[in-house]
């Protein structure tokens, strides 16, 4: 007997904040990363990590965060927190080798996909393990033309996040490439779940180990603000992630460029005989004898 799923159990909401956060840690990984190219080589590791932390976690994040609409009617759904820790450990390590990878050897063909292959199978990794994180009264089973769909979908998401990470530079095109990634990304996640069917065991049987999804709610939560605070921080003390090296050249150089003063008047000369002329300055009388040395 199989189970009826529900992956949209709180409707549009669970997708549309999964997304925002998959959009939210790629704009924040392509931006250190792309600032990694512009600094010193002792500096460029520590941009290149907190990179690869922020798209691994937004990817993450953007999982569990959709799981938590998913349903089945005739069971409970739980979690196994070990093994949930380890699909995030799995997501920042898979991540963090493909950007170190680019960002050290460059964007040519073969780094680019060979990295991108890696990458992306280690995030359709980091969602089978969170897959099998689920505990319920029963077992999941694929349909292996779907699960291959969603591998290349990984793939090719992560191929294309590498080669903007250290191609994009400006702000607004790395905005735009985010929101492209978060589309990516959560389709993949979704075409994952459309693999799934669930084969229910005895119903009446012992009951569900694992944590609950509402208690994940917490973790969730704390996710995104650390987002929003590493981000702020970043904007505010470093104008380049913002605007990119160009850009924020260019609005330097025009501040820079301040308006010439305006010319001084130049009044015409008056005649001799004017009466507005103004009188010629005589020169000082002389000293009195003895006034020079204070009246002695």
């Amino acid at each position: 007997m199989y189970g009826t799923i529900d992956g949209f159990n709180y409707g549009a909401t669970t997708p549309l904040v999964a997304y925002l956060m998959a959009c939210l840690g790629g704009a924040l990984g392509l931006r250190c990363t792309a600032r990694s190219v512009r600094t010193q080589r002792s500096w460029k590791p520590g941009w290149l990590a907190l990179g690869s932390a922020s798209i691994g976690s937004g990817i993450w994040t953007m999982h569990f965060i959709a799981m938590m609409g998913f349903h089945v009617k005739e069971t409970p759904v739980g979690f196994d927190i070990p093994i949930t820790v380890l699909s995030l450990l799995v997501a920042v390590v898979v991540v963090g080798i493909g950007v170190f990878m680019v960002g050290y050897r460059g964007a040519s063909r073969g780094v680019l996909l060979s990295a991108g292959v890696f990458t992306g199978l280690g995030v359709a990794g980091m969602h089978y393990i969170g897959m099998s994180a689920m505990r319920m009264r029963g077992h999941l089973e694929y349909s292996v033309p779907t699960v291959l769909l969603s591998v290349l979908i990984a793939v090719v998401a992560a191929t294309a996040a590498l080669w903007a990470a250290v191609t994009i530079h400006g702000f607004r095109a790395s905005l735009g490439s985010s929101m492209v990634m978060g589309v990516a990304v959560t389709g993949m996640h979704y075409t994952g779940m459309a693999a799934v069917s669930v084969r229910l065991d005895d119903v009446l049987g012992a009951s569900v180990g694992g944590n609950a999804p509402a208690s994940l709610i917490l973790p969730m939560l704390i996710g995104p603000v650390i987002f929003l605070v590493v981000a702020g921080t970043i904007i505010m003390f470093d104008p380049l992630l913002v605007l990119g090296e160009g850009e924020w050249n260019e609005k330097k150089a025009d501040s820079s460029r301040l308006p010439p003063p305006p010319p001084r008047p130049v009044w015409p000369a008056r005649p001799p005989g004017d009466p507005m002329r103004a009188p010629a300055s005589r020169p000082a009388p002389p000293p009195r004898s003895g006034q020079e040395y204070g009246g002695w």
